[in-house]
């Protein structure tokens, strides 16, 4: 039996297990103090692509772990747009940033299934959030094995699911998944891939003011996928997929002009601990007492794993400094103290 086939197996197995949620998270433990005063780099001059305070930045998937920390520190900044599907389920974290941060709901894969083929027409429901949207940041994200993440509902059981595509497919890996896919379910190739390329070009068609800037987070490991360990990580497509979802990206920022990052974090630890699907989360992994220092590096070379909140201020801090246009870099928490935002600003300007 092939290494890939017994992950499948084992993560189905494993799906029967109940997993009872985590204590809920009210507000972000940032390493920056989100209360403190920040001065703003004084970038842009003439600037067209730079991000100005005031400029709309729609976050993608802003009901999620990551996405509801990036809107929320973004909102310093900026006016969020945040895209979510349940409205409902994210509005108490937002709490006294009404005024910055208005949300719309979306259900993205819905929306791509209605598109008629070869349509790159904007959707009523992304239309208002998108078109005066200055920047996007993606934050979209399914697990990288079949959890409950992968069904449509984001609540529901899919062993059943994929014992069923494992067994009408002889037990291939890659068929079994390709006919998830076609099931319409949050498989790696729907969320990172054909979404992403879906937003993108929803965006270009809908958005009325000056588009600036584009940012996706993405993985470490994309551009190692044939390097141990990230041929297990890439068992069911995951960084396949996300490999597709930054080519659109890229290709799209190049076409129409606007400037394209895209972030590499490791693998996710620290609060909010509202999504139960995750490594990081199922084990809460709050090792950032002592691990809150910050790494980067250009392309896709470091290893480690990073905190949500870190992963947040990065995504600020480079719309704000104006840093790391047009490139890809990775993003890691080591032992050490939090550095300071001036220092974090220095490490992103040196890539």
């Amino acid at each position: 039996m092939k290494t890939s086939q017994l992950i499948i197996i084992v993560g189905v197995l494993q799906m029967f297990a109940p997993c009872d949620a985590f204590g809920s998270f009210k507000l972000p433990k940032l390493p920056w103090d989100n209360q403190q005063s920040r001065s703003i780099p004084n970038v842009g001059g003439g600037d067209n692509k730079v991000l100005q305070p005031g400029d709309t930045v729609a976050v993608v998937g802003a009901s999620g772990n990551v996405g509801k920390l990036v809107a929320l520190r973004l909102s310093d900044t900026y006016n969020v747009n945040g895209i979510v599907r349940d409205a409902s389920s994210v509005q108490p974290f937002f709490e006294g940033r009404t005024d910055k941060i208005k949300l719309f709901e979306a259900n993205l894969l819905d929306e791509m299934n209605n598109l008629e083929d070869g349509s790159k027409a904007c959707p009523t429901s992304l239309l208002e959030p998108l078109q005066n949207a200055n920047a996007i940041v993606i934050c979209t994200g399914t697990t990288a094995f079949p959890t409950k993440a992968w069904t449509k509902s984001g609540e529901e059981d899919v062993a059943g699911d994929v014992l069923k595509a494992l067994l009408d497919n002889s037990f291939s890996v890659k068929e079994a998944i390709a006919s998830l896919d076609k099931q319409g379910l949050n498989t790696p190739s729907n969320v990172d891939a054909r979404s992403n390329d879906f937003v993108i070009q929803a965006w270009n068609d809908a958005c009325k003011v000056a588009q600036k800037r584009v940012i996706m987070l993405s993985s470490i490991g994309v551009q190692r996928r044939e390097t141990m360990p990230f041929p297990i990580l890439n068992a069911c497509g995951v960084l396949d997929a996300k490999a597709a979802g930054e080519k659109a990206i890229e290709d799209s920022a190049k076409e129409r002009g606007y400037s394209y990052t895209i972030i590499r974090p490791g693998q996710l630890f620290g609060g909010p601990y509202d999504n139960n699907y995750y490594l990081g989360t199922l084990f809460q992994l709050d090792k950032d007492a002592a691990t809150q220092d910050v790494t980067v590096g250009k392309g896709d070379e470091l290893l480690g794993d990073t905190l949500r909140s870190t992963l947040a201020e990065i995504t600020a801090q480079i719309c704000e400094g104006d840093c790391a246009r047009d490139m890809d870099f990775a993003v890691v928490n080591v032992k050490g103290e939090s550095p300071t935002a001036d220092t974090v600003q220095e490490r992103l300007r040196a890539l």
